[in-house]
């Protein structure tokens, strides 16, 4: 007997799996990318959580499909920020029911909570996405199996009713219970893990379809830096700070140039490439005020190796709050 198991590499997905292993069924964790989580980031953490409940690792990337299907035109709506959640586990269910076809598996099973969360796990919603998904008996939520109806592995006697949870709500006090009856390591506390559901990130979003198409390749730039537009409508992405530079330098984008300071430590920035004369003067003006400069000087500013631009900053970085997204 084999179960695919939807995995985030969190507590509850970790549960999740421990419960069925401990039945003596095979499963395959399924991390699904969407581009807007961090898998690159916590791919160590989600080897070490499988390692300890004794489950295989698989990732699944979805990026482009998740573009086109789910991100911009959700049918159940977005939640708070630009989080389209029904649909996105909707999406997620029906990727891992092709992997169970796959790998010849015989059900899904999932970390998820009921009433844990207000929009995507309340009992209608998580019927809907059983139905969007063609998942209906398929997906046993191991964490909650007491409190919902019976599953095909429940029925069929696959797996024992009795040796599953019910828990419901919020607490996290059976959680850990469990953690430490298991003696599970290294855990993550409960948190939004999709980039989607932040404020922040969301603004960005937001701001970036009011003027370019979004694509695959757009998703790291939105990932790093401070993003502000400017007045002839160019984006331009600064770093906050070591890392944060170190990943936008590593983005191969047609959509900006590379913009650095000269013999000034500075942040590395991007802005678009068909940014205006007036656009580019002021994302130099911009960059130098995030760096320590010296009043009434003015510094050097380099486009892709090539174009130089002179510029002083401004007096304050209150003066940055009109072209600031976030």
């Amino acid at each position: 007997m084999k179960a695919i198991a939807l995995f985030s590499g969190g507590l509850d997905s970790t549960l999740a799996l421990k419960l069925i292993i401990d039945q003596g069924i095979e499963v395959l964790a399924v991390n699904i990318n969407t581009g807007f989580g961090s898998t690159k980031d916590r791919l160590e953490h989600m080897q070490n959580m499988c390692a300890q409940v004794g489950a295989e690792l698989k990732i699944i990337d979805i990026e482009s499909e998740y573009l086109q299907d789910v991100l911009f035109d959700p049918k159940h709506g977005y939640g708070k920020n630009f989080n389209p959640c029904i649909d996105c586990h909707a999406k997620m269910f029906a990727v891992a029911k092709r992997v169970m076809e796959s790998e010849g598996a015989s059900f899904l099973i999932s970390g998820e909570v009921l009433g844990q969360r207000p929009m995507s796990q309340n009992k209608d919603a998580m019927q809907t996405v059983l139905n969007e998904s063609n998942c209906d008996g398929l997906l046993l939520r191991p964490l909650s199996a007491k409190a919902l109806a019976p599953t095909l592995a429940e029925i069929n006697g696959w797996v024992d009713r009795e040796k599953l949870e019910g828990i419901v709500g919020r607490s996290r006090d059976r959680q850990l219970e469990l953690v430490a009856e298991i003696g599970l390591e290294d855990f993550e506390s409960p948190g939004g893990g999709c980039l989607l559901t932040d404020e922040n990130f969301a603004k960005k979003m937001l701001d970036f379809i009011k003027y370019d198409k979004f694509e695959v390749k757009d998703i790291p730039v939105m990932k790093f830096g401070r993003h502000l537009r400017l007045p002839d409508g160019a984006k331009l992405v600064v770093g906050r700070n070591k890392d944060e530079n170190l990943h936008l330098q590593n983005i191969d984008s047609q959509k900006y140039n590379h913009v650095k300071t000269v013999a000034l430590p500075g942040p590395h920035s991007l802005l678009s490439k068909n940014a205006t004369k007036a656009d580019r003067e002021l994302a130099a003006k911009i960059i130098l005020t995030y760096c320590k400069t010296k009043e009434d000087t003015e510094y050097t500013i380099l486009y892709d190796n090539a174009d130089e631009i002179q510029a002083a900053p401004f007096d304050s970085r209150d003066e940055l709050k009109p072209y600031t997204v976030m």
